[in-house]
This record gives structure tokens, sequence and C-alpha cells, in this order.
């Protein structure tokens, strides 16, 4: 069991009467209505269904795989703090924990930069692991070097920019499900996309793209 799921996390947040919520709901609540009762079996299940989307989104910003796990583990505790106290997810629950997954994201990457300048190359180092899946030495050195420059340009777009990013590229969702989860019409999506792939192209090459 994952710390967030564990009884010491619930009790450190305030959770104490798990077993008195009625479980006597219609089939017709809604996955958020089912969260905000704060049944564990839901909670689970919730964890289940979305930690992949959650995991993959902060994997392709960090391109480190326990970093992304310690992320992904932090944004559900989040979501179980906001829940406990009346500021969790009204509508889209999905789209609020990507959304938080980026500001965790960023909250990593403010804490990184903000390191002696030796502990920083060290941790970016760590993240030129990004996808590598060639053993030749040649090839796997390219790659380090294409996704270091990659993640530092993409560290470099503004936060509606590295979100459609991670998300149509990332997590490799559809116009559509980019749009809803960013909240906005599938044609501002395509116009971020087209200024972020851009701006990308400006300050790596299209080569790289």
């Amino acid at each position: 069991m994952s710390d967030w799921q564990s009884l010491a996390t619930y009790n450190k947040i305030g959770f104490q009467r798990f077993g008195e919520y009625p479980r006597q709901m219609s089939v017709e609540s809604s996955e958020i209505d089912l969260l905000n009762t704060l049944d564990p079996q839901v909670i689970t299940e919730v964890h289940n269904r979305y930690y992949p989307e959650v995991y993959h989104f902060a994997r392709f910003r960090v391109g480190d795989e326990v970093t992304a796990e310690d992320i992904a583990g932090d944004v559900f505790i989040r979501l179980l703090e906001a829940v406990h106290t009346g500021r969790g997810p009204y509508k889209n629950l999905r789209g609020w924990l990507l959304r938080i997954t980026a500001n965790v994201v960023n909250d990593h990457f403010r804490k990184l930069y903000n390191r002696p300048k030796e502990d920083s190359s060290e941790v970016l180092e760590n993240r030129n692991d990004l996808y590598l899946a060639q053993s030749d030495p040649v090839i796997l050195s390219e790659q380090v070097e294409r996704n270091r420059i990659l993640q530092l340009a993409i560290d470099k777009l503004t936060n509606a920019q590295k979100l459609v990013i991670t998300l149509r590229f990332g997590n490799r969702f559809t116009l559509e499900e980019t749009a809803k989860v960013m909240g906005k019409n599938a044609n501002t999506i395509k116009a971020l996309q087209y200024r972020a792939l851009a701006a990308l192209r400006q300050q790596i090459g299209s080569n790289m793209l």
C-alpha cells in the first residue's frame, strides 16, 4: 500500500470517520460525489483509475521514474486533502488531477533551480533517461543529449504551452481530451500547440521535433 493510502496518512490529515459514511448511493451518483464520501474503496478505485495518467504526465516532464512516482503520490495526497477540506474538484476530476500534477511539477523545478549549481546539474543529468530504449552507447549518448535539450526548451514555455505539449505528446491525449482537461475549446488548443511547437523549433530546430 502506498503512503497516500496508509492509515497514518489519513489520520495525519484528519480522516476520522471512514466507517460512518452511508453507502446507499444511487448508481447515478457522479464520480466526484462518490469521492466526496471519502469511502476508502472509492478512493482506491480513483487512485487506480487515474494514477497511470498522472504518472505519465510527471514522467514526461521530469524524465525520472522515482521523481515521477513521488510527484504522483503527492498529487493524490493533495486530492484527499482538498476533498477533506471542501476544496476538491467539483467537475472533471481527471482535469483537476492533471492540472495539480502540472503545479507539482512546476514546484519541483522551482526547488530544483533554487539549489546550488552543482546540485542542479546533477539532478538535470538524472532527467536524461527519458524513454531511452536503445542499448548502443552512442545512440544512448545522442538520446540523452536530445532529451536534455528538449526538456530545457519545454521548461521555457508558458505554463499553458507546457500543459498542452505534455498532454498531447506525453499522455497522447486527443485535441478534445486536452481541451476538456484545460477547460478550453479545440481551436484554442490548436493555437496553443502551434505556438508551443513554434517556440520549441525556434529554440532547438525542427530536426529534433
